[in-house]
């Protein structure tokens, strides 16, 4: 399949040095160097060259296809009139911005691949002057931005077993941390391990669900995690992979965590007296030096969907009740949307943003959602919203502080779920049945479903607009000081939006569908769009 990268930027004169700082300037928007621009992962450029008034006059300046590539689903980075992007089996490419020409190239040489890898490379990171990658096969390596020269790699997981890495790794304060999905796939305890960004040395791994109790807990959190499972849960993992969300705040020296299903997905096998399974599906907060726990919120207690708090978690600072708050908000698989105060990890609000049939409402007192009946198929099946594609997936949502609002890719399809008769006294994991259910697996009609782009207010948890959008699935977001939101849609086109109203302003037809958030950043007098895409489109103004 036919994939494409990227446009024009407007090169320095000096090298920028990507550090903390610079990832912390929210105000400066010559380059997009990390996943989310900028620490916050807010997604939100503050230039204004490209605006509602102009944005019509969009052409394409060039593309480049990567024919030996079957997935482009990797959102790219910029620094310095540079692209650097990842695709397929973590094959990075350096591109010159201004032509289109590859600088260099490198092959990790992924082996031994596994189902959950189909996905693809979503995305890379750069520190000072470092671009750092996760391979499928568990390898984090680093390389030299100039040459593409390997500086080193560690081997983050067994290669035995599960695990396998699709996600972006983070950097911050010469650290890179990486985790790892594997979950859907049976027999994976899920965790997080920092490295020395210079020398690749471990620094500290936190493990998301406790292990075997004989074996004593690697910390005080799992410890306490230890109480809330039951049964022999460590002999099929446990789960919890962070294969995602991982945000650093720079004001209070945390990284945040977005942790992942149980494995197996059934909750009545994996922890058969019952038990809120933590960390599974849960906001984490950690001391970013030591790895220390500090707190955690937990969107689906006692998990049984796959309902994963793997989205992308946004920091801001909001007005609430007429006072700024230091808040994360999440959209995760469950259908509803999070604010949350980062400084204790307690719930603000959470609202539904779409259709969802598994619970009523979060109680705002003890911050539980309240389940309806039925929901955990206990009686043999269940057909609900949101399904295990969520209501959000990993494609990432924007935030805008000029509006106020979110922009979120979302979806409305239901989930079927069947354990048939599987109990704990005679079912075991096997990698032809890992999630313990039998799901739905056929041919789905058109009309099961639906996707939209919805801007949703986080303060009031009211929506502001919502855009039908095709297929099943669409790309991510990014929102500009320019007033505009960009979207790649699985029709092909790359549209712009007024990010006030939801009107479409523009659209290019790229020739495939795509999913990762684009890259927006420009300068005068060239101006350039950056694509993780399929093609590219760029300003000719």
């Amino acid at each position: 399949m036919p994939g494409a990268v990227i446009t024009v930027l407007c090169g320095n004169a000096a090298a920028t040095v990507i550090d903390d700082a610079t990832l912390n300037k929210v105000e400066d928007g010559n380059n997009w160097a990390a996943w989310g621009r900028t620490f916050d992962e807010q997604r939100f450029s503050p230039l204004t060259e490209i605006n509602t008034q102009n944005v019509s006059k969009l052409g394409l300046a060039w593309s480049l296809d990567f024919d030996s590539v079957w997935n482009v689903s990797s959102q790219p980075v910029a620094v310095d009139g540079v692209i650097y992007t990842a695709v397929g089996y973590s094959h990075v490419y350096a591109i010159d911005a201004l032509t289109g020409k590859v600088l260099w190239d490198y092959d990790p040489k992924v082996t031994g691949r596994k189902m959950g890898m189909a996905w693809g490379s979503r995305g890379i990171a750069f520190y000072k002057g470092k671009v750092l990658e996760g391979a499928q096969d568990g390898r984090l390596f680093a390389l030299d931005a100039k040459t593409g020269k390997l500086l080193w790699e560690v081997q983050t997981t067994d290669p035995k077993d599960n695990r396998y890495i699709t996600g972006a790794p983070r950097v911050f304060d010469g650290k890179v941390i990486i985790g790892h999905g594997g979950a859907d796939f049976g027999f994976v305890r899920g965790y997080v391990t920092t490295y020395d960004v210079e020398t690749g040395k471990e620094l500290w791994r936190w493990y998301v669900v406790p292990g075997n109790p004989k074996d004593g807990f690697e910390d005080e959190s799992q410890a306490a995690a230890a109480k809330t499972w039951t049964g022999e849960w460590w002999k099929n993992g446990g789960g919890g992979t962070v294969w995602n969300a991982m945000t650093y705040d720079p004001k209070m020296d945390r990284i945040y965590l977005g942790t992942g299903n149980g494995s197996p997905w059934n909750h009545k096998l994996r922890s058969p007296q019952g038990g809120d399974n933590l960390y599974l599906c849960s906001i984490v907060a950690l001391d970013a030096k030591t790895g220390k726990y500090l707190w955690h919120y937990q969107t689906t207690p006692g998990e049984s969907w796959d309902f994963t708090s793997t989205m992308d978690i946004v920091l801001a600072t909001v007005q609430i009740d007429g006072k700024p708050r230091n808040v994360l908000m999440q959209a995760p698989k469950n259908g509803f949307f999070y604010v949350i105060d980062r400084d204790t990890g307690k719930l603000i609000s959470a609202e539904k943003i779409g259709k969802v049939t598994w619970a009523d409402h979060i109680d705002m007192k003890t911050g539980r959602p309240v389940e309806v009946r039925g929901a955990r198929y206990e009686d043999g099946e269940a057909l609900m919203w949101p399904g295990s594609g969520g209501t959000h997936n990993w494609q990432p949502m924007a935030y805008s502080p000029d509006t106020g609002l979110v922009y979120i890719p979302a979806r409305e399809m239901a989930g079927y779920y069947n354990d048939e008769g599987r109990t704990p006294k005679n079912w075991e994991m096997s990698l032809t049945d890992p999630m313990g259910l039998n799901g739905f697996f056929d041919d789905i009609p058109k009309e099961a479903g639906s996707t939209s782009l919805l801007a949703w207010n986080p303060v009031t948890q009211k929506q502001a607009w919502r855009q039908p959008t095709p297929g099943a699935t669409n790309g991510g977001v990014i929102v500009t000081h320019g007033g505009l939101v960009f979207q790649g849609r699985s029709d092909g086109r790359f549209v712009a939006l007024d990010a006030k109203d939801g009107k479409e302003l523009w659209s290019y037809n790229m020739g495939v569908g795509t999913q990762p958030a684009r890259i927006v950043t420009y300068c005068l007098p060239l101006t350039v769009y950056v694509s993780g895409a399929a093609c590219v489109p760029t300003p000719m103004l």
